[in-house]
């Protein structure tokens, strides 16, 4: 089943998130290869793909999981979830219509 992964950045967490990044990339990475990833990305903090300073305010992740126990683990060890980017993490079953 998909699964929602909403993800809220804890306020100044830009330089973490940076520094997290390519290790997130890397697990992100190891979902598209196995098919599972629908879609990912992040939140800008204002009305602009590249926010540059003014940085994310949170990320959104649509993956396919067994279970939502699964989907719950995968958030809690995602690099942006161990360093400390994130101030809220809330996964939910996710239904695909288009």
């Amino acid at each position: 089943m998909w699964y929602a992964i909403i993800c809220e950045d804890k306020p100044n967490s830009l330089s973490v998130r940076m520094q997290a990044r390519p290790a997130h990339l890397e697990k992100l990475q190891q979902l598209k290869d196995e098919g599972r990833l629908l879609t990912a990305g992040p939140l800008p903090a204002i009305d602009n793909e590249d926010p540059e300073e003014n940085g994310f305010t949170g990320s959104l992740i649509v993956a396919e999981f067994d279970s939502l126990a699964d989907a719950q683990a995968w958030a809690d060890n995602d690099p942006y979830s161990q360093q400390g980017v994130f101030s809220n993490v809330i996964v939910k079953p996710y239904k695909k219509v288009f």
